[in-house]
This record gives structure tokens, sequence and C-alpha cells, in this order.
């Protein structure tokens, strides 16, 4: 019986994690959000200067990224109207900062993936 409540236990645990991973990538999930959310980590930017540091995102994509992120409260977007023409810049919340640790994960694991990548790729030069 012992046995068997561990492996209900432990089923449970990867259901848990299964649901959290699912919630996490519902909000963070797709091509651009987390490259938006590490554009805008390192400093506050305007719609124009996002779209040059994302390179090949397009406006509309770009817009319908920055809504979502926003209603999700990881960017804010701050409307200067005493200047003409109005400012319009983006920025990241403090609750964006909460994925630090794991954009700094994904890089790591990104650099070690293309590295495996190369190696795997690689003609085998010692037969």
């Amino acid at each position: 019986m012992k046995i068997e409540e561990e492996g209900q236990h432990q089923s449970h645990e990867c259901c848990k994690s299964l649901n959290a991973i699912e919630d996490a990538l519902y909000v963070i999930g797709g091509k651009w959000k987390l490259r938006i959310t590490l554009a805008l980590i390192d400093g506050s930017k305007r719609f124009n200067e996002l779209q040059r540091v994302l390179k090949t995102i397009s406006p509309r994509v770009l817009s319908h990224e920055l809504k979502e992120l926003e209603l999700n409260g990881f960017v804010q977007r701050k409307v200067y109207s005493t200047e003409m023409p109005v400012v319009v810049e983006y920025e990241a919340t403090e609750y964006s900062l909460t994925l630090k640790k794991v954009l700094d994960a994904l890089v790591e694991w990104g650099t070690l993936h293309k590295e495996k990548i190369k190696e795997i790729s690689a003609p085998n030069i010692h037969n």
C-alpha cells in the first residue's frame, strides 16, 4: 500500500508541475514574448527602438505582443503627452524581473545547445 501511495504522490506532483509549466508557457510562450521582455529589462524603449532591436518582428505582431505582456503585468506603457509629438515608451515592470532567472537559464541552455548541435553536425575528423 505504501508504494501505491508514493506513486500517487509522484503522479500528483508531476501533474502540478505540468500545470504550472502550462500556465507559464501560456503567458510567456511564443516566439517574441521573452525576447521583448529581455529587451525591456535592458532598459525602456520606444516602439520603433524595440522593432530595431528585435529586427524581424512586424509592427502588427509587436503591438499585439506588447498588449498581451501589458495585460499580464510584464510591461508598462508610458505615454508622455506633454511632449510633441506624443512619446510612448515601454518598460519592464518589477514583476517582469521575476523572469530574470528563467531568462538567464535559457541563455545558458541555449548556448550549450548551440554548441551541442555544432558538435553533432560537424563532420567526424577522427575517422
